[in-house]
């Protein structure tokens, strides 16, 4: 077996800087500290917070007043900043600066009178809270059909933003087709999918046409490796989502020569080394580290940490 390992993968600069704020808060603050939603969206990184008494709410009635609570890679809406102002929580937020440019994009169409139109998936984290900057001026959308479905009152004086983690190829057609009904409809001057999810995409689109497999690490609520191994499916290349090694199963291989390993912007990188090491062990596999380009950004703690 040949592994191409592909490049780059796992962690981007908005995970890491809000697993790097946790880790920051719990020294300073000690624990429990309280986090809005996952951390991020991998059951490895959770379950290794929870192990250090990081306590995960959906509700902020499960915060004790004037506790430290930190707001995830994917953001929150206006609502819960208002709740936690109430509760006189001690807040850090750690939102991902992608994020946080579409929620500004989202206020500042609102406030220009537009209907705005978010691509992307309901009920994910960072959807609800874009919308939540402004309810009752946004519609969501998850495919061209729904497009087609869209009344709006002024189709003259339109808007759309993308959710960051999206297929590259999804988010196109829905665009496509939204200028194709509404041709006055205007969006962001660069495409709002982020680079490391775009990086992660194109790595996976070059190297899927050399492999006839793939793994791709990552836990099932990412949304961003859902779409990595999305695209290897729609390539015709079998692909598999797993959280680690002990997902693995020997019978996938069967006649399988060459096996593309790649991870989710939230997926920890021990965790895709143990996967290759089975591998290796298993079926003798040599690995070739095959990137498709450096990522050297980064992104400053929240203010409330420096």
């Amino acid at each position: 077996m040949r592994i191409l390992l592909a490049g780059p993968r796992g962690f981007c600069a908005g995970v890491n800087m809000a697993i790097a704020s946790l880790d920051w808060a719990i020294r300073r603050f000690g624990t429990p500290v309280y986090v809005y939603h996952e951390i991020v969206h991998n059951s490895w990184v959770v379950q290794r917070f929870r192990d250090q008494g990081v306590v995960f709410v959906d509700d902020l009635a499960e915060v004790p007043e004037g506790a430290h609570l930190l707001y995830s890679a994917h953001g929150v809406s206006p609502t819960i900043r208002q709740q936690a102002a109430e509760r006189r929580l001690e807040t850090i937020d750690a939102t991902c600066p992608l994020v946080t440019k579409v929620h500004r994009q989202a206020k500042r169409y609102a406030r220009e009178g537009y209907t705005i139109v978010l691509i992307g998936h309901r009920g994910h984290d960072e959807v609800v809270g874009t919308m939540g900057e402004a309810p009752e001026a946004i519609v969501l959308v998850g495919s061209p059909e729904e497009v087609d479905r869209l009344e709006v009152d002024a189709p003259e004086r339109m808007a759309y933003l993308t959710q960051t983690t999206l297929s590259i190829d999804d988010a196109e057609r829905i665009i496509a087709r939204l200028r194709q009904r509404f041709p006055r409809i205007v969006g962001p001057s660069q495409n709002d999918i982020c680079y490391a999810t775009q990086n992660r995409q194109k790595a996976v689109l070059e190297l899927a046409r050399e492999a006839d497999f793939a793994l791709v690490v990552g836990s099932q609520t990412s949304s961003n490796s859902r779409r990595l191994a999305e695209l290897c499916r729609a390539r015709g290349v079998e692909a598999r989502l797993i959280d680690g090694p002990a997902d693995i199963d020997s019978g996938w291989f069967s006649g399988r020569e060459t096996v593309l390993v790649t991870a989710g912007a939230s997926a920890p990188e021990d965790i895709v080394q143990g996967c290759v090491r089975l591998l290796q062990d298993r079926f003798s596999a040599t690995v070739e580290s095959r990137a498709i380009r450096d990522e050297e950004v980064r992104f400053p703690l929240p203010r409330e940490l420096t």
